[in-house]
């Protein structure tokens, strides 16, 4: 098995990582790495269902869509995340609880009580510090987690925090659990870098044939192609959802009510309609028109607001308000 630790703290970068080596080494391979603040969502999920938009905005949080399934977590410089790449037999590839096991093993050599619990999760007295996912590619399985070390839970909730009926598709939803962080119950006090430096050793030490791996110039250069092509794209982390129908009211200051309802696939406006005592219905078509084929993007809808003179076909409605509807 080689091991590798990241020397990158950019989420698009690790994550496409990930992905080089699966499809691209028939070695085994284990991975550690810690990623900037980022939200990362599953690959079947509708990622503006998962994110509170409005703060991921504010704070310039990156959000990234991986390749495997599962829920929607929340990355900082608190947060351990490691991966297995191996090989298998089909219909034996998928085993959680087997692949998470050096993990547990050094977390209680540690003193701290971790345990396995439900299908993938890992968890301390009852709350869980890491969730699981896997991708299949061939013969081999790729299967990471995240783990809680001294992460901002704060900071998560209110990112992942969002209203859930605004939108209607059949994308998978994330389950919020009780969360924890794993310096909470560590009888001595140990850093991040020593819990990385413990499990690495521990798969070094426990596995036959294991050593380290260092990457080459080509390994860089055809990782960056990666995240630029795919992992930092909004079509890809974005627009690659589920279709969904998206719904929202809203009220103006004026008294004013507009009830919006979008059909999106691929992450483009395909149909809108809108309804209110805002509207101006002579000319409400061909402003419905102007958004056809418009990515479901805040940045995208509001240069198109900027683009419309809107006394044409409302009534007391500002560009932030009508943007606040759409998004």
């Amino acid at each position: 098995m080689l091991c590798y630790i990241s020397e990158s703290n950019d989420t698009s970068y690790n994550i496409a990582m990930e992905e080089y080596f699966l499809k691209n080494f028939d070695d085994d391979f284990f991975l550690l790495y810690q990623n900037e603040p980022s939200i990362v969502v599953g690959k079947h999920q509708n990622t503006l269902a998962e994110i509170n938009l409005t703060e991921v905005k504010n704070q310039r949080v990156k959000v990234v869509r991986r390749l495997s399934g599962g829920g929607t977590v929340f990355h900082d410089m608190g947060n351990l995340n490691y991966c297995f790449i191996l090989k298998g037999n089909k219909g034996e590839l998928v085993n959680f609880r087997k692949h998470t096991q050096p993990i547990l093993e050094v977390l209680n050599q540690l003193g701290v009580k971790a345990k396995f619990e439900g299908r993938n999760d890992l968890t301390i007295d009852g709350k869980k510090f890491s969730g699981n996912a896997c991708h299949v590619y061939k013969n081999k399985v790729m299967q990471h987690g995240t783990m809680l070390f001294s992460s901002d839970l704060n900071r998560l909730n209110k990112l992942l925090k969002v209203n859930p009926l605004k939108f209607k598709d059949k994308a998978i939803r994330s389950i919020r659990s009780r969360v924890t962080n794993i310096c909470e119950h560590l009888s001595v006090p140990v850093e991040l870098k020593q819990l990385a430096e413990q499990i690495l050793n521990h798969i070094l030490t426990t596995t036959t044939n294991s050593k380290l791996y260092h990457l080459s110039p080509e390994d860089q250069i055809n990782i960056q192609k990666l995240v630029e092509s795919k992992y930092d794209t909004w079509e890809w982390n974005f627009g690659y959802s589920p279709k969904y129908n998206f719904e929202k009211l809203i009220q103006t200051p004026a008294g004013k009510i507009l009830e919006v309802q979008l059909w999106v696939e691929k992450g483009i406006i395909q149909k809108m309609e809108l309804l209110g005592n805002c509207i101006l219905p002579e000319k409400i078509e061909e402003f419905k028109n102007q958004f056809e084929n418009t990515p479901h993007d805040l940045q995208k809808i509001e240069e198109r607001i900027a683009s419309i003179n809107l006394k044409e076909y409302f009534n007391d409605i500002s560009p932030d308000q009508l943007l606040k509807g759409l998004s």
